[in-house]
């Protein structure tokens, strides 16, 4: 008996020890946000449509993705830094196999299907763009404005085979992605507002002519004060604004039709509100319709009775928003927050600039996201598709959120003042 108590004491000693030393640098409140939303998000879309098999998709892939994510939190991140270009190979490949073997929804070809599952790589596109564009910076850091340009080569490809899908939502995410890594891997805020000053020239010339007169001039400033040929500098930039102000019209013809209207619309959903301000206009009253504390589950009327469509994808936080009302709203915010802050100190404690620059690229893409979506159901932002991370139905965009989650926990694991997993 004593043989017995005393090997069991030593066992147990011995899987508490393996255990701290396996997972000792595992960040636990980096995966118990993603999870609390990943719950909130089944509750909702099961609210929304309690009598569908979508609850029980995104539950199951979702419990795939927290186990992926401790798979991955076991790999030493580092060793992608070979597969730099060979991860940017199978983006593009697998984006431009779209535009010729993907099906056709609602004018966009966007998926694909394997094994009867609809996929949609330009999810899978997003974290594999953010890999590549880390090693990118962290190979040719940006020290000066002209180096801007070779992140930008290689982003370009992608970006616009996302285009001509179309995806505009998405393009727009990996734009996003970009700026957000450029600006953490050493760019100047001046860089970057000059980066996208023709297209705010555009905008503002078709649609207030003293606001781009005077973007023009702050144009001018902002490449005065931070270019290094200062009057060279400045000439280009003037020139550029006030080109591109004539280019309104043409930026416009880029665009497929129900992209115009749906720009059109977030100006006045009025002039269509049986058609496309219908979203809109419903989802500002549902969310309106929440009060401070909401309807309660299963109680909102705009939600159970199908007035907003698409209200478990695009549209989920109007859903959320009645029946858990403004405090649940601020809760669900209040999760982001924490687990966007956890995100910047992984960036903060990590090792190298390539794990740095990877829990930014995941930190801009689910600040993006988050913004975009919940500023398109409360009428800040233009109908764009793009969903809202952990809580939208759809398998590929939470593997790819949950994928992200996954590549910044080795980050946080193999950070510079702890190796703790065994190369």
């Amino acid at each position: 008996m004593e043989l017995t108590r005393f090997s069991w004491a030593n066992w147990s000693s011995s899987l508490q020890k393996t255990w701290r030393k396996t997972w000792r640098g595992f960040d636990g409140w980096l995966l118990f946000f993603p999870a609390l939303l990943l719950g909130t998000g089944v509750l909702t879309i099961y609210s929304t449509r309690p009598t569908g098999e979508e609850w029980k998709a995104q539950l199951l892939t979702g419990i795939l993705g927290i186990i992926w994510v401790l798979l991955l939190a076991r790999f030493p991140y580092e060793r992608l830094l070979r597969w730099q270009w060979v991860i940017f190979a199978g983006v593009c490949l697998l984006l431009g196999s779209v535009l010729f073997t993907g099906n056709s929804v609602k004018g966009a070809q966007r998926w694909i299907e394997v094994a009867g599952l609809q996929l949609q790589p330009s999810e899978f596109a997003k974290v594999g763009m953010i890999v590549v564009l880390a090693a990118f910076m962290h190979k040719y850091p940006v020290r000066v404005f002209p180096q801007i340009w070779g992140v930008l080569a290689v982003l370009a490809v992608p970006f616009g085979l996302v285009f001509k899908q179309p995806d505009l939502g998405t393009a727009l995410v990996f734009g996003a992605i970009g700026l957000g890594m450029l600006y953490w891997g050493g760019a100047k805020l001046a860089w970057l507002l000059l980066l996208v000053s023709p297209l705010v020239s555009a905008i503002l010339y078709s649609l207030w002519l003293p606001g781009w007169i005077l973007w023009v001039i702050v144009a001018g400033i902002l490449a005065w004060a931070s270019l290094e040929w200062r009057l060279p500098s400045l000439i280009v930039a003037l020139v550029l604004n006030l080109v591109s102000g004539g280019l309104g019209q043409t930026l416009w013809n880029l665009l497929k039709p129900y992209q115009q209207q749906r720009l059109l619309i977030f100006l006045d959903p009025g002039q269509d509100p049986l058609g496309s301000g219908y979203h809109i206009i419903q989802s500002e009253i549902a969310i309106g319709a929440g009060g401070l504390w909401g309807r309660g589950l299963f109680q909102g009327t705009q939600t159970q009775l199908n007035f907003i469509p698409e209200q478990h994808t695009d549209f989920i936080f109007s859903a959320l928003g009645e029946e858990w009302g403004f405090i649940g709203g601020i809760v669900l915010l209040l999760c982001f927050l924490g687990l966007l802050c956890r995100l910047v100190i992984v960036a903060n404690n990590a090792r190298d600039d390539f794990g740095s620059l990877i829990a930014i690229g995941v930190f801009t893409m689910l600040l993006f996201q988050l913004v975009v979506n919940i500023g398109m159901t409360i009428g800040l932002a233009p109908v764009t598709g793009i969903p809202l991370p952990f809580i939208t139905f759809g398998r590929s965009f939470l593997i790819t959120c949950f994928t992200a989650i996954g590549l910044v926990e080795s980050v946080a694991a193999y950070s510079r003042d702890k190796l703790v997993f065994p190369e």
